[in-house]
Parts: structure tokens; C-alpha cells; sequence
């Protein structure tokens, strides 16, 4: 088959880049170290305070929780992907590619297909460690419950391939792995101070600021997993007794879906169309 085919291409590329097989080894360390939480406990006098205890390891809480902590290490992964992308630049590989009869709409299919499977092998990581500490720790283990609230892990598949295609965007557009990151971290501070100027300079007291801003590339994959935290039955008692409610909806949200799908599609043709008109 074709995609077998481009893959191969690719993957024996990263065989050989040794940096690539580092990071992406210590990707996938840091998510195991999320087992590690179970083991912390803090002692203050007579009272014992054991993080496992406060139910973050609980079905299906475990699927929100982990696939959360997770996406904040997909930053290990977008060096990857970036890199994946600049050094065929200073490789002259993609130039290679095409004079041995690569176009340049498989030369990004191949690309796309690498972060499909990047994303696939991370979020199958986290389904099995999310699992084996759940089915330990978990003080529910019904089958319905254990894989109820699966849609986490759906979103966090969504989430890598939107942010990837975002970074191999980038590196096609950028051509240097540093200044690509550069952007991607501007580009987020760009996001936020919008927003804040929108939120308390020009729609106070109103949800424009935050329904326009839903629309913006990174902070509609955030909004695909909403923080966990407040979620915990500990978090919720205290801001009872202070008088205090949370009103967030922690489902995935079909519009932030639909919005990253559309983000996806955008990042992808925007790499073709880069190096389509780029004379290489």
C-alpha cells in the first residue's frame, strides 16, 4: 500500500536521528512517572495526606485526569515532529525525495501519517498505564465504569494530531527547528493577550471574549480536555464550605471537535500549499 509505503520513508529517517529517539524515549518516561503521584504522601503532625487517596486514580476520573497531565507533555513530542521537518531542509532530503519521484502532496502525506502514528502509539501509552493504575488504585472497578468517560481519550488522539500538524506547519513554514519553536511559544502568548484584551478591554461582563477566542488554534485544543482538577470530590467539598460553586462542563465538547478538526485540516494544506509554491 501507498501509506505503508511513505511510512516506511519516514520511519527509517527517524532510525537514524538519534535525538528524535531520545526525546521521544523521555516523552514516554514522563507519562509513566504519572504512576509516581500514587507514591507521594505528605505528612503534616497526625494528619497523612496521600495524593492516590484523593481519588485521581478512580474510574473514570483516571481517563480526564491522565490524558490532561499527558497533553502537557506533547511539547517533547512537537520537537520531534518539528525537527522531523526542518532537517530535511538541512539534510536536502525532501529536495531528494522529489528528484526520486516523491511529489510534494505525498512528501506531506507521509509527514501526516507520522504523526498519526506518533499520536496512535502515545495514546495507547496512556490507555494501558491509565488502566494498570486504575485497575489498582481505583476503588471502582465495574467494568461499565471502567471504560466509561473514553471520550478523554479520544480527544487527547484529536489533540496531539491538531498540535503536531500545528508544529509540522511550522517547521515547513519556518525552516529552522529553534524559530519554529519561537513562533509556536509567540504564538501562544499572542493567543492569550487577544483574549485578555477582549475579556477586559473591549466585551467586559460578556462570553464574546471567550466564545472568539474558543475559535483560536491552541486554545481550542485546550478546551478539548478542561482542567481535572476541580473535578475531585476534596476540591469540590472546600469550595462548599467557602460558599463557593464550580459550573464548568467537563465533557468534550463537540464544537472544540469540530473547531481542531477544522484547525487540522487547515495546518495540512497549509504545508502543501507551502511547499507547493516554494521553489526548492
Amino acid at each position: 500500500m501507498e501509506a505503508i509505503r511513505l511510512l516506511k520513508i519516514e520511519l527509517y529517517k527517524l532510525r537514524y536521528n538519534r535525538s528524535a529517539k531520545i526525546i521521544s524515549i523521555v516523552y514516554f518516561v514522563l507519562i509513566t512517572f504519572i504512576a509516581f503521584i500514587a507514591s507521594i504522601e505528605f505528612n503534616f503532625g497526625d494528619f497523612n495526606f496521600r495524593v492516590a487517596d484523593q481519588g485521581i486514580f478512580n474510574f473514570p476520573f483516571i481517563w480526564h485526569f491522565n490524558t490532561y497531565i499527558a497533553a502537557i507533555l506533547k511539547l517533547f513530542l512537537a520537537i520531534v515532529i518539528i525537527s522531523m521537518m526542518t532537517n530535511e531542509y538541512s539534510y536536502r532530503t525532501l529536495k531528494q525525495n522529489l528528484i526520486d519521484g516523491l511529489s510534494k502532496k505525498q512528501f506531506v502525506f507521509s509527514k501526516f501519517l507520522t504523526i498519526l502514528l506518533f499520536s496512535a502509539a502515545s495514546t495507547i501509552f496512556v490507555f494501558i498505564v491509565s488502566l494498570i493504575l486504575g485497575l489498582i488504585f481505583s476503588d471502582y472497578t465495574e467494568i461499565g465504569i471502567i471504560f466509561s468517560g473514553m471520550e478523554y481519550l479520544g480527544a487527547y488522539f484529536l489533540k496531539l494530531i491538531a498540535f503536531f500538524s500545528f508544529c509540522l506547519f511550522l517547521g515547513v513554514l519556518v525552516k529552522r527547528s529553534a524559530f519554529a519553536l519561537g513562533f509556536l511559544f509567540v504564538w501562544n502568548i499572542v493567543e492569550t493577550f487577544v483574549y485578555g484584551m477582549m475579556k477586559w478591554q473591549f466585551f467586559k461582563d460578556t462570553n464574546i471574549a471567550d466564545t472568539v477566542a474558543s475559535f483560536f488554534p491552541l486554545n481550542a485544543m485546550s478546551n478539548l480536555i478542561i482542567e481535572p482538577f476541580t473535578r475531585l470530590g476534596v476540591i469540590q467539598s472546600a469550595a462548599t464550605q467557602l460558599g463557593e460553586g464550580f459550573t464548568k462542563e467537563y465533557h468534550v465538547s463537540l464544537l472544540s471537535v469540530v473547531i481542531v478538526l477544522a484547525w487540522t485540516a487547515i495546518f495540512i494544506y497549509g504545508s502543501y500549499y507551502v511547499l507547493k509554491r516554494r521553489d526548492l
